[in-house]
């Protein structure tokens, strides 16, 4: 994937973030929720250009990534190199994977090793986490790789 710079971390306080983004970019990027399956028209987003962190504007996953998986949610094969880190998440008495971005450590999402090729990889991401940058062609139908759905 696109190796453009990572940004530098960025910190702000519980107001400062409140005072930045809508109330359910904060319930998803500051306190961990999920949007409803469904929910996001990023899901739709088949222009090329680039998926950035709705909190701090990082640049997280390139078009050419996304793919429709089923499950719900905007998906992606591949992140961009040190856009997001993980750790693990042991909420509802399950363990998955979670996303957030290395600047801002915004929640994003989960990743499940259940994607397509070339990773194996589904990042599983909030639509309300990110935002659309546009830039280029809108892409095919051809371009989008059927995954596999999954939980969440």
């Amino acid at each position: 994937m696109d190796t453009k710079a990572v940004k530098a971390h960025v910190e702000r306080s519980e107001p400062e973030w409140r005072a930045t983004l809508s109330p359910e970019q904060f319930r998803v990027l500051r306190e961990h929720g999920t949007e409803p399956r469904g929910a996001s028209p990023l899901n739709q987003e088949k222009r090329n250009g680039t998926f950035a962190c709705g909190g701090c504007g990082q640049p997280l996953f390139d078009s050419n990534a996304k793919y429709e998986s089923g499950s719900g949610w905007p998906s992606f094969w591949a992140s961009r190199e040190g856009s997001v880190e993980t750790s693990t998440d042991r909420s509802y008495g399950m363990t998955r994977v979670e996303v957030h971005c290395s600047a801002c450590h915004g929640h994003l999402g989960h990743v499940f090793p259940d994607g397509p090729a070339p990773t194996g990889m589904r990042y599983c991401m909030n639509g309300a986490a990110l935002a659309f940058a546009p830039g280029g062609e809108p892409r095919s139908q051809a371009e989008d790789t059927e995954g596999t759905s999954g939980s969440r």
